[in-house]
């Protein structure tokens, strides 16, 4: 729930439980707001059924419409489990949206949520060469063939040409370790596709998920109100990089090399990052402490004090 959080309000995590999970959790600013404002269709469509982790309150209360389980006709359903329906029919169903739009003559923003990779990782048999329910890397592989196919049918559309598609993972596999916050672990993909209009490339930037609404409208070219806490990472400077990892105890805030970490009763520690898992104890930065805690509290009080709802 942290990751759709990030995603959708570009806020880092707030003490307490996910904002989805949230009572009066409606008429934020968020990603959709922003789009909404420009004239945009907008869609959170997810395999299972929406009541599931209070998804539908949230989205629906900011304004999303909810394509879910419910809106999907059965004879386009191949196979389902206890997550929901297979990815490629969730899919299939986007397709679907995206066109009602288009012959509307209305621009669209879908935010989709997959379902296959979770445990006990089940799906369509004959469409990878792992069999189903063997493990996460089946789950992962028929994941990939499901966005594939959404591509390559997306690619026959009209609308193809004029929409950038971003895939990302809205959490780890586990952040389970011998540490609070095993950074690697925390490490995720993001991809953002556009042929016709954004060039092959890598970028080695240190982000966060919050950073991933304000970089796709940079990249869109809005100009917008915001109150956004991520940042445009194509267009910000480096030296401004840092990213937020937490779980329930422990708020993390990692820049350049440094972990800082936030935990109950006031406790503070820092870490040097040396490879992609060693931390090693180094004193505190009074500066990068000043940071973690303006960019966590901050957080905390903008939604507290109802500082963070949509802008008219």
């Amino acid at each position: 729930m942290r990751g759709l959080e990030a995603l959708t309000l570009s806020l880092p995590p707030t003490p307490g439980q996910s904002i989805v999970k949230r009572p009066d959790n409606g008429n934020l600013f968020s990603l959709g707001s922003v789009f909404q404002g420009k004239g945009y269709d907008v869609r959170y469509a997810y395999g299972g059924y929406g009541y599931f982790d209070n998804m539908n309150a949230f989205f629906g209360g900011n304004g999303y419409r909810i394509v879910d389980r419910v809106s999907i006709p059965s004879q386009r359903i191949p196979f389902e489990n206890i997550w929901g329906v297979a990815d490629e029919a969730l899919f299939d169903q986007v397709l679907d949206e995206i066109d009602d739009s288009h012959r509307a003559g209305k621009p669209s923003f879908t935010h989709v949520m997959t379902t296959s990779n979770h445990r006990p990782f089940t799906y369509p048999e004959g469409r990878i060469d792992i069999p189903s329910h063997t493990g996460r890397e089946g789950g992962v592989k028929y994941t990939d063939y499901a966005i594939g196919r959404f591509i390559d049918q997306a690619r026959a559309k009209p609308w193809f040409k004029d929409t950038v598609f971003v895939i990302v993972a809205d959490h780890c596999a586990s952040s389970a370790g011998k540490t609070e916050l095993p950074v690697e672990r925390y490490h995720i993909p993001m991809i953002i596709y556009a042929p016709g209009h954004i060039q092959p490339g890598k970028v080695e930037r240190l982000a966060s998920q919050i950073d991933t609404a304000p970089t796709l409208l940079g990249l869109l070219d809005f100009n917008y109100p915001t109150r956004f806490l991520g940042r445009d990472i194509l267009h910000t400077p480096e030296a401004e990089d840092r990213a937020f990892i937490s779980n329930y105890q422990a708020l993390g805030y990692l820049k350049k090399d440094i972990l800082t970490v936030l935990r109950p009763k006031r406790q503070v520690a820092a870490y040097r990052v040396e490879g992609e898992s060693n931390l090693v104890s180094v004193p505190v930065d009074p500066t990068l402490l000043r940071e973690a805690i303006a960019y966590y509290q901050g957080a905390s009080e903008l939604y507290k004090g109802g500082l963070y709802r949509s802008v008219p």
